[in-house]
């Protein structure tokens, strides 16, 4: 094969493809120039004066490589693993590395199995990181925790490239020996990290136990020290946490080295709306970044830093993952190539085979039957009680205060106060187990959501003015099979089933897409201010990211990383 690629080259054979007539944007100096694109075997061969074989015309367009994402969670897109490829392959995704830490906390070894196995032969590329924090703390109760011994096995799996982001920093920082044996088991190294706000001394101790990233950065201060040390700053843009624009700075300033994009978390419907790499590519360039510079943080650096030796660029023996823009602006392709083959054209993805999920992932959600006295919260007499709040558009929390509101011996969510009950139940040995709060800055004036997507363990979380309305909400997610449920007065307003692991749906991402949006809608009109809602939700049971949660063993400080009573005096 290596012979004919190099005869292709000299051009004394044709070429299984050649797109010709377009201008090429090198990742490598940030130029634009014209030149014929030779493709065999899924791989470019050449790029300069290629006539011989079959010509795809593109003049007046501009080709660019595939982009990558480096960090990614299917499970939160509510998408089952081939409607997201077919979802982002329009947009002009052709590989994702994910990190499928939800299907682990609700499946253990199998959850992560699942996700290669649904991801085998699509024309997305998938790689995997292995979840490094099942649970993510001591405070966090998944169906099945990950083992050091599991990762040896994982480990030998085609596709499987590394360790995703050690979220336990309080253990890798005081060099717990446990965290220490996963990471261990690549040698310390290629090692997703995970360390909000994390600085000085407890920093340089965080990267010496391993990792090499940081997808947590909100502050230009906070990812310049971190790449100082030679950490990759991943700069991310989800659908409710949104990083680009704070940090853009970073590049402008000190250059793409060690940077990359990555979107974490996007919903169905910010996919189809927005996109996926190139809505952040166009948000980029938009903001003053220069096009190569945008596009290589989409794709050569992502691939550099996964040790993706042929991905990332339109360049001899790079895979012929190749995008056909009709400008540098917008970034919708008209054309998408994933080997070679044409995957996705004007926005519409092309027909491919997947087959239906498995039983065994399937009805993952055992609850006890609870009521509405479950929910209630007795009065101990304290003049203040510990608050989450919610911080938007960042996955932070504040740990806030406020006067609780009692009657008849209850401690109860007051509307008034823009406070309702938080409550999450354990959800995979129908042990009954609760963890009771109060969250500020939904907005909720009435009724309950809930949900059983709450990072990471995936109990069910759920927040209400009513206990009714929560134990009804709740009620709802194990008839389905879990999923996202809203309630009001006693009956459900709506729901989403997700009955692949309680996570993603069996639906099309459009359908999905309006079924949130439905849900959402019910939700403004009960007062909900917030964008997403559903995804500020999934992230208050998250016990490693600062400052406050609640999880089903109880409220979590994650300052001091302990569980705390509600009342403070």
């Amino acid at each position: 094969m290596r012979k004919r690629w190099i005869a292709i080259a000299r051009g004394d054979e044709p070429a299984d493809l050649v797109l010709s007539g377009g201008s090429v944007l090198s990742v490598f100096t940030g130029e634009v120039f014209r030149a014929n694109v030779a493709i065999a075997d899924g791989h470019v061969v050449g790029v300069g004066d290629y006539q011989s074989g079959p010509q795809k015309d593109v003049s007046g367009k501009f080709l660019t490589p595939g982009f990558i994402d480096g960090h990614c969670h299917i499970e939160s897109s509510k998408l089952n693993v081939d409607e997201f490829a077919r979802a982002v392959l329009p947009s002009g995704t052709t590989t994702v590395v994910i990190d499928p830490h939800e299907m682990a906390n609700v499946l253990g070894v199998r959850g992560v199995e699942y996700m290669l196995e649904a991801s085998k032969g699509l024309p997305l590329g998938v790689y995997v990181m292995i979840p490094s924090c099942v649970p993510a703390s001591e405070f966090e109760s998944p169906a099945s925790p990950l083992e050091a011994y599991d990762f040896a096995e994982l480990l030998q799996r085609q596709r499987v490239v590394g360790i995703a982001e050690m979220m336990d920093y309080p253990s890798a920082i005081a060099g717990q020996a446990g965290v220490l044996s996963k990471m261990a088991m690549t040698g310390y190294r290629h090692v997703d990290g995970h360390a909000p706000g994390i600085s000085g001394r407890d920093l340089n101790a965080y990267i010496v136990s391993g990792p090499s990233s940081d997808h947590e950065c909100t502050t230009i201060a906070e990812a310049l020290e971190k790449r100082r040390l030679g950490m990759w700053v991943m700069i991310r843009e989800a659908s409710m946490i949104r990083n680009l624009v704070d940090l853009l700075p970073l590049v402008q300033e000190y250059g793409t080295e060690n940077t990359m994009f990555v979107t974490d978390d996007r919903e169905a419907g910010t996919l189809l709306d927005e996109g996926h790499m190139n809505a952040i590519v166009r948000k980029a360039v938009a903001n003053g970044l220069s096009p190569g510079d945008a596009v290589k943080l989409a794709s050569l650096n992502v691939a550099r830093y996964h040790g993706l030796q042929n991905l990332g660029a339109v360049a001899p023996t790079y895979a012929a993952d190749i995008l056909v823009l009709p400008n540098l602006t917008e970034f919708r392709p008209e054309m998408v190539f994933k080997n070679g083959e044409l995957v996705a054209e004007n926005g519409e993805a092309r027909q491919f085979e997947s087959p239906p999920a498995p039983s065994d992932v399937l009805s993952t959600v055992h609850l006890a039957e609870t009521s509405a006295a479950d929910f209630r919260i007795p009065a101990s007499g304290e003049r203040t009680i510990r608050v989450v709040d919610i911080v938007r558009d960042q996955v932070l929390t504040r740990a806030g205060t406020a006067v609780p509101t009692v009657s008849a011996g209850e401690t109860v969510a007051d509307p008034a106060k823009d406070l309702v009950k938080l409550v999450v139940v354990e959800r995979h040995h129908a042990t009954g187990r609760m963890g009771k709060g109060f969250v500020r800055g939904f907005g909720l004036r009435e009724g309950a959501m809930a949900s059983t997507v709450a990072h990471d363990a995936h109990n069910v979380v759920v927040a209400g003015v009513s206990d009714g309305d929560m134990a009804c909400a709740v009620g709802r997610l194990a008839e389905i099979g879990g999923g996202l449920a809203v309630s009001l007065n006693g009956a459900i307003v709506g729901d989403l089933p997700l009955e692949i692991g309680g996570l993603m749906s069996r639906l099309d991402a459009r359908s999905v897409a309006e079924r949130i949006a439905a849900l959402e809608m019910s939700l403004r009109k009960m007062g909900v201010e917030l964008d997403t809602p559903f995804m500020y939700l999934s992230f208050l049971a998250l016990s490693v990211i600062p400052e406050m949660r609640v999880t089903d063993r109880g409220l979590v400080d994650v300052r001091s990383f302990e569980v705390v009573p509600l009342g403070v005096t």
